[in-house]
């Protein structure tokens, strides 16, 4: 009999689920499993009418994805165990100390999209830390087929500076690259994960005199023409002529990275880069696993609250097949990965692609 009895009671048991948790109610009657999220709705609505100019994928979405490299890899394990301070993380310090950390040679550039980015996490009383991982989840996901990234909010404000020389440079060689990321916890495979954003970016600084330059044929679109076109062979600066961290392009207006096309010939990494060229979906997942990482760095997960919800779900758009550019042939693919061939994508048609700027706002 009470056997039986254990027996009953352990069936009924399988069958008691744990009460949801009770929902807040945000402002105009949104709803987010925890009240800390109802003030990101706000933030939400805020900064894509008032920075990303009515939820678009232009510069200022581009520059706060980059924004949140910048203030992530700030992170050194290594000089911890040196007894020295390795920096914070996902913290926030590159906008608390944007006169010190904005100045690093490596941080050229992103003192404007600090700047833009400050007002808005002070109107909302944010931390800052917060603010950068949640502007660029945002902002990337107004970007044609576009990832929907995790965000976890609870930062502190408080921070310090972060060391110099924690940022790697485009002009940096591989090794130093693979390095310096691997001390942060990065594989070289996730290397080319998180350079899965270049698809939606420009340079400003390399070349000052084209800013705007992109990356690719297709800034606006979280697609895989990026790692179809630092395979091309190079034909031609697009601006005044090689600088520091640059190589040549392949395509009038387009500017090519010394480190991204390093990263996509090395044996290393070449296939992981290779598999990205037909596989949109793979690019995307393997994109939103690493950030989850990266968004992270320095913090403690689990003290944190998941906010993702309140990250817009990208829209559903098709978007067309990879192709060569127009007036490109295979014959002009540097393919280095050994264990598998080169797609056999086909070229767009017409007369051979050049690339506009991306638009200042």
């Amino acid at each position: 009999m009470f056997a039986k009895a254990i027996l009953a009671l352990a069936a009924l048991a399988v069958t008691i689920k744990a009460a949801p948790a009770p929902e807040a109610v945000c402002s105009q009657g949104r709803r987010a499993s925890s009240a800390a999220c109802c003030v990101w709705f706000d933030v939400l609505d805020d900064i894509q009418e008032n920075l990303f100019d009515g939820a678009e994928c232009g510069e200022e979405a581009h520059e706060s994805l980059r924004l949140t490299f910048h203030d992530a890899i700030g992170f050194s394990p290594k000089l911890f165990r040196e007894g020295k301070f390795g920096g914070g993380g996902t913290d926030g310090s590159i906008m608390a100390f944007s006169e010190i950390e904005t100045n690093f040679h490596a941080n050229d550039g992103v003192d404007e999209i600090v700047e833009e980015q400050r007002p808005f996490a002070i109107k909302h009383g944010v931390s800052f830390g917060d603010f950068i991982q949640f502007a660029g989840a945002v902002g990337v996901s107004n970007c044609a087929g576009g990832p929907r990234l995790q965000f976890l909010a609870g930062r502190s404000n408080i921070s310090q500076p972060s060391p110099d020389l924690l940022v790697p440079e485009p002009s940096d060689s591989n090794d130093v690259i693979f390095a310096r990321m691997g001390d942060a916890g990065f594989s070289p495979n996730e290397i080319v994960d998180l350079l899965a954003s270049h698809s939606v970016a420009a340079q400003d600084r390399v070349d000052p005199t084209i800013p705007g330059t992109p990356f690719d044929s297709t800034p606006s679109t979280f697609d895989t023409q990026f790692f179809v076109e630092t395979l091309l062979k190079g034909t031609l600066f697009p601006g005044n002529g090689s600088n520091t961290g640059e190589l040549l392009s392949p395509l009038g207006g387009e500017f090519r990275l010394f480190s991204d096309a390093n990263i996509a010939r090395d044996a290393r990494t070449a296939c992981e880069w290779q598999s990205f060229v037909n596989d949109h979906a793979s690019m995307v997942s393997k994109f939103e696993k690493v950030m989850v990482k990266l968004a992270t760095l320095g913090q403690n997960p689990r003290a944190l609250t998941d906010c993702s919800e309140v990250i817009p779900v990208p829209k559903n758009v098709r978007l067309p097949p990879p192709t060569l550019p127009a007036g490109k042939t295979l014959k002009d693919v540097e393919a280095a990965c050994r264990a598998t061939p080169f797609p056999a994508i086909s070229a767009a048609p017409g007369p051979a692609t050049t690339v506009a700027p991306v638009p200042p706002s």
